[in-house]
């Protein structure tokens, strides 16, 4: 069996095996065991691309149903490879969380924090199958595999409101899906096959009306999932109910589907209708760019806010991959992987601020948390300077490259119109560091009173903010080490000038 094959299933089966044995398995111990499961997964990946010897490292191609055309067919790239690798670190980090977590060790009867590191693994699964996926039916098939557990996460172990927002969550992103699903048939029918890497080199690309409508379809049922302004309405209530676990993967690793969906299937499988929709594509994260920051500026919980910024940052992306150029590739993958690091690290602070003080707003957090909790408040501060970009951290050339992608974009965008959209979104970087500084004065400086349940990072919560805080780092001071990884893999995407 391909060790791309074990990576993708062995946590799913893990999890699967944990909830049937969640009546002699503890809490702790299933998030041990997820975490190394997590690990033996990653462990597979690098197996798998080092001895990669063709475009795709450790591509199995076994058909699954002849009569409908089928195939189980898996692949790595430079474009899937740093976000297989970002989605295992989050989930490897969410079970050390849970592992140290009290209060999913000491749970009911029934194990239910056996089962909620049962549906993290699940979720893990899915979401490598999506970025692994070389088959259109396979990647639906992943992408709407991880929909149901995410429900469970957010209703059954978030805040009161919980079930309503996940069902909202739930209803957006399946109508999404049903409408993604009739493109893939419509681009299926038309091309006669269901194979990416074929459609991708179809020697005369989709033209026509029929390939527009299934390209429009594919795109908004993306767009739901990134989230895409206005189709981000589900987002803030999802984050703000869920659980920091579910925080951390929703913001992580979920709107990196619908991202990377818009890359290998919508831009690579469809580029004539890709190209006909990219101003449309380019003025909606624009504008979400600008209405998220906006929201920031007004919001007074930090979950919310962060959940905004997230509308924001994903703006960016899809800016760039608007662009439809080879920079532009480059930029919505460093972006994306930026983004999962560094939101990931902010929502778990602002989840250990909410476990401390009973709520992530403004008021229940008091002032002056530089001088009551001083660790946990820098890590807060270093989580919000790589989110605004920070040169010397991964944010700044997430959304620099997205920018410079704007300045310079492929024949599929007017250059007056992506001008002026690359000028809107640089205000956009500057209203994201108003809000964060927002942030900043509001609840890490002023005066302080010391209160009871003032508590700085513990040994589990200092291990997390390290390990995130080196790779924002790494990734900051050395690009190249991501950018090395993507870019030979860039003409698998768009068309590489000679």
């Amino acid at each position: 069996m391909s060790a791309l094959v074990v990576a993708v299933l062995l946590p799913g089966l893990a999890g699967i095996c944990l909830a049937l044995a969640r009546a002699v398995v503890s809490a702790r111990g299933a998030a041990a065991a997820g975490a190394a499961v997590s690990v033996l997964s990653l462990i597979c990946v690098v197996a798998s691309w080092s001895a990669r010897d063709g475009a795709y490292a450790g591509e199995v191609d076994h058909p699954w149903s002849t009569a409908l055309g089928l195939h189980w067919h898996l692949g790595v790239d430079g474009i899937s490879l740093p976000l297989v690798v970002m989605t295992i670190l989050l989930c490897v980090l969410v079970c050390w969380s849970l592992a140290a977590d009290v209060t999913s060790t000491t749970d009911d009867h029934e194990g239910a924090g056996v089962v909620l590191v049962a549906l993290v693994l699940v979720i893990e699964t899915a979401s490598l199958g999506v970025f692994s996926a070389l088959d259109l039916v396979l990647f639906f098939i992943f992408f709407e595999l991880a929909l149901i557990p995410m429900w469970f996460v957010i209703a059954r172990w978030g805040d009161p409101g919980g079930r309503l927002a996940a069902t909202r969550f739930l209803m957006f992103t399946v109508t999404g899906s049903a409408l993604m699903l009739v493109g893939f048939v419509v681009i299926a029918v038309t091309a006669g096959t269901l194979q990416i890497p074929t459609l991708s080199d179809l020697p005369d690309p989709l033209t026509g009306t029929v390939p527009l409508l299934g390209g429009v379809a594919i795109a908004v049922g993306l767009a739901v999932k990134t989230p895409l302004w206005p189709l981000h309405i589900w987002l803030p209530d999802a984050h703000s109910k869920a659980p920091t676990v579910g925080s951390v993967l929703l913001a992580g690793v979920f709107l990196k589907l619908g991202t990377y969906g818009l890359l290998r299937v919508f831009v690579s499988v469809v580029p004539e209708p890709a190209a006909r929709l990219a101003p449309y594509l380019g003025a909606l994260a624009v504008a979400g760019i600008i209405a998220s920051c906006l929201a920031c500026l007004r919001e007074h919980d930090l979950k919310r806010l962060i959940a905004y910024s997230s509308v924001g940052h994903m703006g960016f992306v899809v800016l760039a991959i608007s662009t439809m150029s080879e920079v532009g590739v480059l930029a919505a993958v460093f972006a994306s992987v930026a983004h999962g690091l560094i939101t990931g690290l902010l929502f778990f602070n602002a989840g250990w601020l909410k476990q401390r003080y009973g709520s992530a707003t403004f008021d229940a957090l008091g002032r002056g948390l530089y001088t009551r909790v001083p660790r946990l408040g820098v890590v807060l501060l270093f989580a919000a300077t790589a989110s605004l970009g920070l040169p010397g951290l991964a944010g700044f050339w997430g959304e620099m490259l997205a920018l410079r992608s704007a300045y310079e974009p492929s024949p599929a965008l007017d250059r007056t119109l992506a001008w002026t959209l690359l000028t809107l979104a640089a205000l956009g970087v500057v209203l994201t560091t108003a809000y964060f500084v927002r942030v900043v004065r509001r609840v890490l400086q002023g005066a302080a009173t010391p209160r009871d349940d003032d508590i700085d990072l513990t040994r589990t919560e200092a291990g997390i903010s390290a390990v995130l805080a080196v790779a924002i780092v790494l990734l900051g001071v050395a690009p190249g080490l991501l950018t090395g990884v993507i870019e030979p893999a860039v003409g698998a995407i768009v068309q590489v000038a000679p």
